[in-house]
């Protein structure tokens, strides 16, 4: 038996284990108008405070919309409270509507992008500050690409099978080093993720407009795109950082990582000092390091745990070690209301799953850069027959199918384990389902995103006969999890908890910013 085989067997001992994962969903959307244009309105006020409000917020942009679910164990669950959310949002947009794609709706230009504000408090104008230094740094629109955050943990029972019983420091450093294994593996296989699900392989023109790219694009009308390209929302193109590229961020250890991200905030960068922090009485960036904050760090999925107040993401976890990861490589699923099925959920489940229970080497900045070309051919050319990829820098070269196949072979011992744990055979039609995808290419989200954009006669086109399906589904949606007086408690919680904010500063903004930002020059 491997060590696959004997963890999995461990952790099945306890059927409950499977009905206990932690999940949550923040999902992103632009408004927009009923031409298919850029909304410039400001968020609306009957959504409450961007600021506070615990389920409606904003992201980069005044337009740029961002749904949160709280963490459940219920998948039904799930899916009913995105339901609900964005059934409430739209009623109060009016004729405004949900951009059902990652990449933007046609935007005339950058200066219609107005960036998110958060009120008057120094916490509320940091938000918008750091936003500021992005838009300078990177332009705005790379920042209103749109994708599907997914929150996932394990049970204490998971940990409970696998380790037995520990004291709690041991379990917080077994966690941590458990999800760090996850995360590499991640890394390593984790280009199943825009193969499957990407939804991205075209943009509308005016996204690069006065850019220079040497990709190869076709085009159809007012839109571009690669012919086997998944998800360019990943690609250099899309909501990535290629100044980020050059930092030794390591995955080996909670240690190795907050060393590295540590080191990463505190590195100045010669070309984000040329913008200057401070001109003329007016910010421009938090400060001119690589990263403004730790949030600036793009990646593929991020260890987290959440922060008590006042604490940043990298304190939290030094204090308790890893408590979820993020996974970040979703594109906004087209086929979806809500972005994201039910289905994408259950594989995910199972590739984590894979993930934590696999064996994962120690990875060096060599393998790293492997990955990295592993996920650029995916993002570009996942559906290019033949497709090849080398994992590890002395690894087996195979095409993307056996490599698939060969992960496939687990992931459906998994999913025999958790459907008979739940009574049905829900995540194993998920795996006979996306195994048919796997040399049948054109069978992904992104392969069916392309065929209906020729077919329509371009990316806009699309996205509005999307739009105005989901709108009325929207308006027609019967609460399931929440109810409109619950929405609206939340609406008034939230205007009232941004005030309470605004009120309680004791400090100048230039002070407060010194304050925050005290433990760089330590």
């Amino acid at each position: 038996m491997t060590e696959f085989a004997a963890r999995l067997e461990r952790v099945a001992q306890n059927p409950d284990v499977f009905k206990s994962f932690g999940r949550g969903v923040e999902r992103e959307t632009l408004r927009y108008e009923l031409d298919g244009n850029l909304a410039t309105t400001p968020h609306p006020t009957e959504l409450g405070s961007a600021y506070a409000n615990n389920w409606i917020t904003t992201d980069f942009s005044e337009s740029l919309l961002e749904f949160i679910t709280p963490v459940s164990q219920d998948i039904g669950t799930l899916k009913a409270q995105l339901e609900d959310i964005h059934h409430f949002t739209q009623i109060k947009l009016g004729d405004e509507k949900m951009w059902p794609l990652s990449m933007p709706c046609y935007v005339g230009s950058e200066d219609d992008i107005n960036l998110a504000q958060y009120g008057t408090s120094n916490a509320g104008k940091m938000k918008t500050l750091y936003r500021e230094g992005l838009k300078r740094r990177y332009g705005s629109l790379m920042q209103i690409i749109s994708g599907v955050h997914f929150n996932f943990s394990f049970p204490e029972s998971f940990w409970d099978q696998l380790y037995g019983e520990q004291t709690e420091q041991q379990r917080q450093d077994t966690k941590s080093e458990a999800y760090f294994g996850l995360i590499r593996n991640y890394y390593r296989f984790g280009w199943l993720i825009p193969y499957f699900f990407g939804a991205s392989p075209a943009l509308c023109s005016s996204f690069i407009k006065g850019r220079e790219t040497k990709l190869p694009f076709e085009s159809i009308g007012g839109t571009l795109y690669l012919p086997y390209a998944t998800s360019l929302r990943l690609s250099d193109l899309g909501y990535t950082n290629s100044a980020q590229s050059s930092l030794k961020i390591g995955f080996n250890s909670l240690d190795e990582y907050l060393e590295g991200l540590n080191t990463a905030i505190r590195t100045p960068s010669d070309e984000f000092a040329e913008i200057g922090v401070k001109v003329d009485g007016e910010y421009r960036q938090l400060n001119s390091n690589v990263l403004q904050i730790e949030n600036e760090l793009y990646a593929p999925i991020r260890p987290k745990r959440v922060a008590q107040s006042g604490e940043k993401p990298s304190e939290a976890l030094a204090r308790g070690g890893v408590e979820y990861i993020e996974v970040r490589s979703l594109d906004v699923n087209p086929y979806s209301s809500i972005g994201i099925e039910e289905d994408q959920v259950r594989f995910l489940d199972l590739f984590l799953t894979w993930a934590a229970l696999s064996d994962s080497e120690p990875m060096d900045f060599c393998e790293q850069s492997c990955w990295r070309e592993n996920w650029n051919k995916v993002i570009l050319e996942g559906r290019k027959p033949g497709l090849e990829l080398q994992i590890g820098c002395k690894g087996e070269v195979l095409t993307l199918q056996d490599w698939a196949k060969r992960v496939f072979v687990e992931l459906i011992q998994i999913a025999e384990m958790m459907d008979a744990a739940k009574g049905n055979d829900d995540y194993q039609q998920v795996c006979f389902k996306l195994m048919s995808w796997i040399d049948n290419p054109e069978q992904t989200i992104s392969g069916q995103l392309l065929e209906d954009t020729k077919r329509l006669g371009g990316l806009g086109k699309v996205g509005c006969e999307f739009g105005k399906r989901y709108r009325e589904q929207h308006l027609n949606h019967q609460y399931r999890t929440y109810s409109s007086s619950a929405m609206e408690e939340e609406v008034v919680r939230s205007v009232k908890a941004q005030s309470e904010a605004e009120q309680s500063d004791v400090l100048n903004f230039d002070d407060f910013l010194d304050e925050y930002f005290a433990y760089l020059k330590a």
